[in-house]
């Protein structure tokens, strides 16, 4: 991917398809691979999409100390900046969610459409995954064995019905191969995650707004889709049955879709 400056860092990001321009934020711990191509095939057909991958990830700039939800907005706000896109429709899953959040309300005018994804908004009624779960991350990987690392971490971010396909699972197990991680950038990234807050924040949010959780999900619970859409007036909750963390690799076709209609893209 090529890089660009974006303020005071660079960020390595990738712009395909043809359309509006779609901007995704992805996660914790994640790149811009692990969209995977089934899910950005069906966007590019609609949208210009735009990737990237945040500090300390890939060859985007390293990440020195630590790092804020707010920093990693103003990041994404910077990059479109730098890419001439006076705004984008913006889809953020997890951490991406969070960073999503606090673009669109330091930058409303950057956000056409906002699409939060098995997110969280933080504060006091917000909803935390069961304890084993990040217990059995951390163990991982602090052990060093790179195999028990990425199955407990495909483990928990996917339907125990999508855990169990060997298929899936190895194109999983490629894209973290082919762009790897650092844990210090990891649990910097989880830090920022633990401070996010923007619970008493979110009612001033006014562009069109798409919520979307699995039923599933052992990361963050669907409770908090469920928050998040009380505390955005106006906006659209949608709810996956029996699909967990990483709705997008198991509803690739039904998240694409969503994202048209949401964007008012004609079919």
């Amino acid at each position: 991917m090529p890089g660009v400056r974006a303020g005071e860092i660079e960020l390595d990001y990738e712009r395909s398809g043809s359309g509006p321009p779609l901007l995704l934020i992805m996660g914790m711990s994640g790149t811009a691979l692990h969209w995977g191509e089934p899910f950005l095939e069906l966007l590019r057909r609609d949208f210009e999409v735009i990737t990237y991958d945040h500090r300390g990830v890939g060859a985007s700039s390293p990440l020195t100390g630590g790092v804020t939800i707010a920093q990693l907005a103003q990041d994404a706000s910077a990059l479109l900046s730098a890419l001439e896109l006076d705004s984008a429709h913006v889809l953020g899953i997890s951490m991406g969610g969070m960073i999503a959040q606090e673009l669109a309300l330091e930058h409303p005018e950057q956000v056409r459409t906002l699409t939060l994804g098995c997110t969280y908004c933080g504060g006091p009624d917000s909803t935390q995954g069961p304890p084993w779960v990040l217990e059995q991350l951390t163990e991982g990987m602090m052990s060093g064995d790179l195999d028990r690392v990425m199955r407990t971490t495909w483990e928990v971010n996917v339907s125990e019905s999508l855990a169990g396909d060997a298929d899936a699972y190895a194109r999983f197990l490629a894209i973290a191969q082919r762009r790897a991680v650092a844990v210090p950038v990891i649990m910097a990234q989880l830090q920022a995650c633990f401070a996010h807050d923007t619970s008493d924040r979110l009612h001033e949010l006014t562009m069109p707004t798409l919520v979307i959780h699995g039923t599933d999900d052992l990361m963050l619970p669907v409770e908090n889709g469920r928050q998040i859409a009380r505390l955005i007036a106006g906006s659209r909750l949608e709810i996956f049955d029996g699909v967990g963390h990483l709705f997008f690799w198991e509803r690739p076709e039904r998240s694409a879709e969503l994202l048209r209609s949401h964007a008012a893209v004609p079919a």
